[in-house]
Order: structure tokens, then sequence, then C-alpha cells
């Protein structure tokens, strides 16, 4: 890639913010590309990179208005890797100011170069020109329906938007989009005891990092995104990065000294090694295949926990243990995602209205079968991050219903939304078994 970068003499973070947004639109995820594919890339131009990626993604929508308006051309109708290179520059000019508008003028354009589009160099320039010129533009301007200017406004699909209003109503509807399109704090917990905790905090008071415990989650810390130090301490095991909401849910499994738990879909790990520091409680990790798995041994292994069992399992079906086997068990369920937006901005992109009701079949099933391994007075955690009552308190009351030996802590079920807690927007709830 060096010695591409070279010859096109395009800025190494916009060359990789490119091909990583070329390999979301073939299905693969932003957090997963900007980990692997900016790791070689120095500190400042990782830090555009991933501001690049997520700024383009999160606000793709409103961009593409933009470029239809200048073009006066459907975004449908124009080469993929050209609207790639409209989308980082326009961006750049609408949301960096720190960019000058020549650059990023500039840099799209030896982008179409460096892609082997020569032809579009000259329309791209022109365009990206012309967005400098008229840089008051608003494409919702005009807009008279709420639905539709609020999706244009806040960059986010229109039947969402409107699944959204009739749950929530528009103003809460209008927070949370416009939640869904910042930069969110960083949170981690310190990996070890209560010595290295103090050791890490104090590292970081005289770094001069702000940090502040999480009123969500109690071993939650948060600091603002971007600092280097945090970076350092991730990739040395020191800390751990999970959202506030995440370590949440692990604390509401509350394992104890020589319990057996069970993480019914456990990978990527964050919530299995959560519950794996309480030392004395056996984690069984449970998941659909052993690639998913190999991410949860890579997070137990970095954080030396001797505790953890791994467990090929398909929680569709029957479990491969014991009836009534497990003290506690944790199904944090697959589900739409729509809690995470901030992190994971395409998904609003690839999701479908008629999804919902698909995972929250594959929800209740894998709920019923995990309620088949949880002891008599043990406790049943159900979570998703997901936003949506299909997926969450209509699957919960759907199970209750058809189970009369089981029922729910109402005082510790929770949801937590990103406008109003700052964290992604997590339900849970904890059922036991009578």
């Amino acid at each position: 890639m060096a010695i591409v970068l070279a010859r096109n003499n395009v800025s190494p973070a916009r060359w990789v913010a490119f091909e990583i947004l070329r390999k979301v639109e073939a299905g693969h995820f932003s957090s997963v590309l900007l980990a692997a594919d900016t790791a070689q890339l120095e500190p400042t131009d990782r830090a555009l990179c991933h501001e690049l990626v997520l700024g383009v993604l999160r606000w793709q929508l409103y961009l593409d208005h933009i470029i239809e308006h200048f073009s006066k051309r459907k975004i449908s109708s124009l080469d993929l890797d050209v609207v790639l290179a409209l989308r980082l520059g326009l961006y750049q000019l609408r949301f960096l100011t720190r960019v000058p508008q020549s650059a990023a003028v500039n840099e799209s354009v030896k982008i179409v170069q460096a892609a082997r589009l020569s032809s579009a160099r000259a329309f791209v320039n022109a365009l990206l020109r012309r967005a400098t010129r008229e840089a008051g533009y608003d494409p919702a301007t005009e807009i008279v329906d709420p639905i539709e200017k609020l999706s244009v406004q806040a960059s986010h699909p229109q039947w969402l938007i409107q699944k959204w209003a009739n749950a929530f109503g528009l103003e809460e509807t209008a927070a949370l989009a416009r939640a869904n399109n910042e930069t969110p704090i960083v949170a981690f917990r310190v990996l070890g005891s209560s010595a290295n905790e103090e050791d890490v905090l104090a590292r970081l008071s005289r770094a001069g990092i702000a940090v502040e415990p999480s009123k969500i989650a109690r071993r939650a810390f948060r600091t603002p995104a971007g600092s280097r130090a945090i970076r350092e301490l991730a990739e040395n095991g020191e800390i751990y990065l999970q959202d506030e909401a995440s370590q949440l849910v692990a604390e509401k499994v509350a394992a104890q000294d020589g319990e057996r738990v069970l993480d019914v879909c456990s990978a990527p790990g964050g919530k299995t090694t959560s519950i794996a520091d309480q030392q004395g409680t056996l984690v069984v990790a449970g998941d659909v295949s052993k690639r998913r798995l190999a991410t949860v041994a890579r997070a137990v292994g970095k954080q030396k926990l001797k505790n953890v069992a791994l467990a090929v399992l398909d929680a569709s079906k029957s479990l491969p243990f014991a009836k009534d086997l497990f003290d506690k068990v944790l199904l944090d369920a697959p589900c739409s995602g729509t809690g995470t937006l901030r992190h994971n901005p395409e998904i609003r992109w690839r999701l479908k209205p008629d999804e919902f009701e698909i995972l929250a079949r594959q929800q209740k099933q894998f709920l019923v079968n995990s309620a088949e391994v949880v002891k008599p007075g043990g406790r049943l955690v159900y979570s998703t991050c997901s936003l949506e009552r299909e997926e969450n308190e209509e699957v919960v009351e759907w199970f209750l219903k058809s189970r009369d030996d089981f029922q729910a802590i109402s005082s510790e079920t929770v949801r937590t939304w990103p406008h109003r807690d700052e964290t992604d927007g997590f339900y849970v709830a904890v059922l036991k078994k009578l």
C-alpha cells in the first residue's frame, strides 16, 4: 500500500479511509476495518482516518443529497468510487473546519485518479469547488414533511425515523438521531486488582487526561475520545475498552464466587471477561462457531483469565448442557443493533423494515433454549443493543406468558439511550427461575 500511496500522491489517511469505505460497501464492518487497516498509520493519520470513515458513514444521506443537488444526477447513476471520493471531500468541507478547502478538493480528485477513474477528475473537482462556493446550501431547507426533513437533517433512513417517531415521538426521535451522529465518549474498565485501577487512574491524571467514573456501570470509567495514552493502555492489556451499557449488562448477571455462569452468545468477549473478573466464578463462553469463539479466546488470553471455558453451540437448538446446570445465564441476543449507531453507523443503511420480526422470532427461540439450563433460583439475563420493543419488551412478555416457572425482577429492568445517557442503547431484563 505504501508504494501505491507514494505513486499516486494521496494522503495516507484519506486513501485508507477510501479503501475502508469500499469494503464497508461490500458488507464489512467499519469497526473491524478501522482496528485492522489503520494499525500502520501515524497517530495523526490514524485519527483523521477514523474521523473520515465514521463521519462519512454517519452523514451519508445528507452528503448524497448535496451530491445530487450539485450534479443534477441520482447517486445510483454514479460510479461507487466517485461517490465515495465525493462523500469524503464534502464531509471535510462541511464538518472539518481545520482542513483547508483546497486540500479537501484536491485529495478527492487524487483519489479518483488513483482509483483509475481519470475521466471523473474534472467532475469531482467541479462539484466540490461549487460546494465551496455555495457552502450555505442545506438540502433539508425546502422539505416540508417533518419526517422526511429530519431524515435528511440527521442522515437516517426515512422509514427508521418514522418507526421511532411512532414509538417515541418526533421530539425524542430528533434527539436520538442527532446523538447517533456524535462521536461517543470512550468507556473502559481497568483490568486486574483495585491496586491496578488506582495506578492506571493516577498515571492518566499525571498525563493530564480527564477521567470520570461512570454513572451507569460500577466499574466503568469515561474519558474524551482520541487519547493516545488510552489506546496504548488498551494495547498493553491494562484496560479494556467497553461501552458503559455493555458493562452494565455483565453486572446484572451478578455472578458470585463458586457459581457456574453461561454466556450464550459471547463473542467478541467483553461481557464474558467482565463476568470472569469475579475469579471464583466458572464462566462458559458459548457461540455458534470456532471463528467467533476465537475472538473471545483472544480477549480471555489478553486479560489472563483462567476461569473461562469455550463451547461451540447453536442457541437456536437445545443447548449441549444438562438441564438446570447453571446458576446464571446471560443471553445477549443477536439483534438489529439500533442502539449502537454511534459506533456502527453503517447499520442504519443495511437494516430493512421486515428484519425486526425475523430477529424477534430468533430471540424467542434462543430465550426458550437458554431457560432450560438455568437452575431453580437462578438468574436468566436477557439483553440486546436494540432500541426496538419488538426485540425487547415484547420478547420478554411473550416468554413470561408461556412460562410459569420464571418471573421478571422488575426493579432490575434497564434501558439506556444514546441521547439521555451518552451510552449505547441497551435493554436488559433479569428473570428469576422459580
